[in-house]
């Protein structure tokens, strides 16, 4: 059974649009949240992914961070460029700044 928390997190990253990514960080403040740790642990428990985006959460420094699935960061990676979401060789999101999604 999913916690408050958990149900605000999924609907918030519901929100985030193709072609763009988050942060952890601008997810807990959009629900009005300081538990940033929480927060990313709720991303990872994400039973509805891909259809709640959660690949598009990522680190605050634009890097990539990690995935719940089987193929890892690589298919998070995947994911991100059939939505036009470019990460360089050391795990980066290209253009991060305009990529950027903030609620």
């Amino acid at each position: 059974m999913a916690t408050q928390l958990q149900e605000k997190v999924w609907k918030a990253i519901s929100k985030i649009p193709k072609g763009k990514v988050t942060t952890y960080k601008e997810l807990a403040k959009s629900i009005e949240s300081r538990a940033v740790r929480a927060v990313a642990s709720a991303v990872g428990k994400n039973p509805y992914a891909p259809k709640v985006p959660c690949h598009r959460v990522v680190l605050s420094s634009g890097k990539i961070g990690n995935y719940t699935h089987p193929k890892g960061v690589a298919r998070k990676i995947e994911l991100l460029h059939s939505e036009g979401v470019e990460v360089d060789s050391n795990g980066y999101i290209i253009d991060f700044k305009d990529k950027l999604f903030e609620f």
